[in-house]
């Protein structure tokens, strides 16, 4: 039996981006698979995308982070900012998922228009060993957790404050620009 989710993706960071980031994500969970589904319109363009689920490794609800999460008061919403209502980064959405290996260059590139479609069919057994050895379960819950999509041109200038270094990547490539609540549809 499937079990089918969704999430609608909104901005984040929109007013200091340039660009305002939306889109769709399905879910697909059955006996042996997870079949991946994000389509977003308006990214940065040209541009490669870090995206994953986010929540918590007890089980709380994730919420999404709005602009009320700017801690520092600097404008942006970063990583670290959402951390207290979305937890800490679980899947990557990238090559290969079942790998839960986050940093690293396999994650979508925008096109000129900042559109983008990723589709991934991942074994769901080495998913959730990884998952288990990471968090302790192999429960995914994706009805508790919350899509983020990351990722700014270089270019943009960002202020100190903007945390976010991940291993050799800096917070252009994590910080949020895009978040959206899983749901479950059936």
């Amino acid at each position: 039996m499937s079990k089918h989710y969704e999430a609608k993706i909104v901005s984040l960071n929109a007013a200091k981006i340039g660009s305002n980031p939306h889109g769709t994500a399905e879910f697909t969970e059955d006996e042996s698979t997870l079949t991946i589904k994000i389509e977003m319109f308006d990214t940065p363009a040209n541009t490669q995308h870090w995206e994953h689920f986010h929540g918590f490794p007890e089980g709380k609800v994730a919420a999404i982070a709005t602009m009320a999460q700017d801690a520092n008061g600097d404008g942006f919403v970063d990583l670290p900012e959402t951390e207290p209502v979305s937890g800490t980064t679980m899947v990557p959405f990238d090559a290969a998922p079942e790998r839960m290996s986050i940093p690293n260059d396999t994650y979508p590139v925008s096109d000129g228009d900042g559109h983008f479609v990723y589709e991934k069919t991942v074994p769901l057994d080495e998913l959730q060993q990884q998952f288990k050895s990471a968090f302790g379960t192999t429960d995914l819950q994706l009805d508790k957790r919350v899509v983020y999509v990351h990722g700014v041109p270089k270019s943009l200038e960002l202020p100190d404050t903007v945390a976010g270094i991940v291993g050799p990547y800096d917070a252009h490539v994590t910080l949020p620009i895009a978040v959206g609540k899983i749901e479950a549809t059936d």
